[in-house]
């Protein structure tokens, strides 16, 4: 007994098994007997390249079982636009709708990128933004903040439908609730500086030869170093800043900033708040040619307060033309 092979409507189909290499394969998969014979259909009517709704019905069924198969999100995906050109219908109500209903199933499988592929390839034949898109995204980072597949198809958002002027205050609730959210730094640098990528070459425009926007960088230097205040200890905003000053080419403006956290370099190390800052703080040291102070707060890194990284502390060493130091 099965679903399809007793269905009136599938009578027309032969399905086609999977083929492991013979009757006795040497690693067959143990799928269930419901799995195998929905592939069996599937495999069937895409040798047929058929594009109906019922193709759509065993597809959603296969997803429920599988939802990281991309082949199955792919021909979903043809037959849906296949069925809009043959029914001449709605395209814009049809993605809607299927985004509805995959809107279900991300909830359930928060770490499943073909979901995300299948949902950015549906939002491609948009001309606009779907209005509960942007609470939907929040939904999901409500549950995980730091979604990696999420994020990335924010990114890919922000750009297709030129979201740059509008996400900013987004980034800064998410911030705001928590300031360690290393996904939302890394979408904050994207929003105000990915814009200004050349796809060509992957550079900023900084980078091939136009002005960097000083009262950007004024802002955001002071916002980070707000924001490092509050925790500094936290790794995200030190880095964000880093990038920020390597725009100017030179990260001295910030030396003092980075003192009030690092205690007493000369006396071992007394009163350090923060490794990311004793890091920073002897890259200026290097780039001032301060050669032995920077080793010595490079030492503390290997022996103190990064110990676990002391190998390359001691390579950061050697570039200052410094021996290497024991934990």
């Amino acid at each position: 007994m099965g679903r399809y092979s007793d269905s009136e409507e599938w009578a027309d189909i032969v399905p086609i098994p999977q083929n492991d290499g013979g009757p006795n394969p040497l690693a067959a998969i143990a799928y269930t007997e419901e799995y195998s014979e929905a592939m069996g259909y599937l495999r069937a009517v895409m040798a047929k390249n058929e594009k109906s709704e019922r193709v759509l019905e065993l597809t959603e069924h296969i997803i429920g079982m599988n939802p990281a198969h991309y082949t199955i999100w792919l021909y979903r995906a043809n037959t849906l636009f296949a069925l809009q050109k043959q029914n001449q219908s709605d395209l814009q109500e049809d993605i809607l709708e299927e985004l509805r209903w995959l809107d279900g199933i991300s909830l359930k499988h928060l770490k499943n990128y073909q979901i995300w592929h299948h949902r950015q390839t549906l939002l491609t034949h948009l001309t606009t933004l779907p209005a509960t898109e942007l609470s939907f995204l929040a939904r999901m980072f409500a549950k995980d903040a730091k979604n990696y597949h999420v994020w990335s198809y924010r990114q890919w958002l922000v750009r297709h439908f030129s979201l740059w002027e509008s996400e900013l205050p987004y980034i800064e609730t998410l911030l705001a609730a928590d300031v360690r959210n290393n996904s939302a730094w890394n979408h904050r640098w994207f929003v105000l500086f990915g814009q200004h990528v050349d796809p060509s070459s992957g550079k900023g425009m900084d980078e091939v030869g136009n002005i960097v926007d000083e009262d950007l960088l004024d802002r955001e230097v002071e916002y980070t170093t707000r924001k490092i205040r509050l925790a500094p200890q936290n790794q995200s905003p030190w880095n964000y800043l880093r990038g920020l000053l390597r725009k100017r080419g030179s990260l001295l403006e910030c030396r003092a900033f980075a003192e009030e956290f690092v205690g007493d370099v000369e006396g071992g190390g007394e009163g350090c708040r923060s490794s990311h800052a004793l890091d920073f703080y002897a890259d200026c040291l290097a780039e001032e040619k301060e050669a032995e102070k920077a080793g010595r707060a490079l030492e503390l890194l290997a022996k103190r307060y990064d110990p676990i990284r002391r190998n390359y502390w001691n390579y950061r060493r050697g570039l200052l033309g410094l021996g290497a130091v024991e934990a």
